[in-house]
């Protein structure tokens, strides 16, 4: 508990002043976080970092990360980010060929979809600290009061498990619980920050968007309970690699653009 606690202090005290800062610096550390989630990822699937397989991986996660205004250079050569997204892929495949079955088809969509899975959760983490501050500390809020409602309550009253064959110790009474939570402090930072849309409107959003950041929870542990590992990576004492600790936010911020609260 020591290490956790010194960790996430830590992480804070480096984290917190590029969420204030915003601009291309939350941008930079952004593609960089995006860059250690997808390296942790293809560690964990065994596949080579530093291979034409890797390197394309990586480079299909900084296209889709990468506020589109930094693609203008394409953009005048007439190649939109689908035409750059569909040359990797085409690379990947074309790599299935000449890889001596090295490099298979499975492999190639463990490539795409890493990059994707991580790449937008990132873009939209630097699209909503340009939507305004307050924002941030809003998705932020939504995934750590859920984790927290639902960690507490959950170890207070949990008896039903949720998901046993990938997360044993999350129960039915702490996911409840993870959403009641959301909705007293998400909700009522979304209220006294005299944000735009109505507060009920807001409520209804935050039952979805609480039920989504415990999905992307299950959905990370999963992806570890598959592979066989219980950390993705070790960059964080106590707590894991970069994707343990976005895993939940990966899936909260697309969803905070598509319902169109930013």
């Amino acid at each position: 508990m020591k290490t956790r606690i010194i960790t996430a202090i830590v992480a804070l005290i480096v984290f917190i002043p590029f969420v204030v800062i915003g601009g291309i610096p939350f941008e930079l550390m952004s593609l960089l976080l995006a860059t250690i989630a997808v390296y942790e990822i293809l560690v964990m699937v065994k596949q080579p970092v530093f291979s034409i397989s890797g390197i394309v991986t990586i480079l299909l996660t900084w296209l889709v990360t990468m506020p589109d205004r930094y693609l203008t250079i394409f953009h005048e050569i007439g190649l939109s980010k689908m035409e750059l997204i569909f040359i990797g892929i085409a690379i990947l495949l074309a790599y299935t060929v000449f890889s001596r079955n090295k490099f298979h088809f499975d492999q190639a969509g463990v490539a795409l979809l890493a990059s994707i899975y991580v790449g937008f959760g990132f873009h939209y983490l630097s699209m909503t600290r340009d939507a305004g501050l307050y924002y941030v500390i809003f998705a932020l809020l939504i995934v750590w009061s859920t984790d927290t409602g639902a960690y507490f309550i959950g170890r207070q009253i949990g008896k039903r498990k949720l998901a046993p064959h990938v997360s044993p110790n999350k129960t039915v009474a702490g996911f409840v619980g993870g959403i009641v939570c959301a909705l007293v402090v998400a909700g009522g930072f979304y209220y006294f920050a005299d944000l735009p849309l109505a507060i009920g409107l807001i409520l209804v959003a935050l039952i979805v968007l609480s039920i989504f950041g415990q999905l992307g929870d299950l959905v990370e542990s999963a992806l570890k309970r598959y592979y066989g590992v219980k950390d993705s990576g070790k960059i964080l004492p106590g707590h894991g690699g970069i994707l343990d600790r976005f895993d939940s936010l990966l899936f909260v911020l697309p969803l905070l653009h598509i319902l169109q609260i930013i």
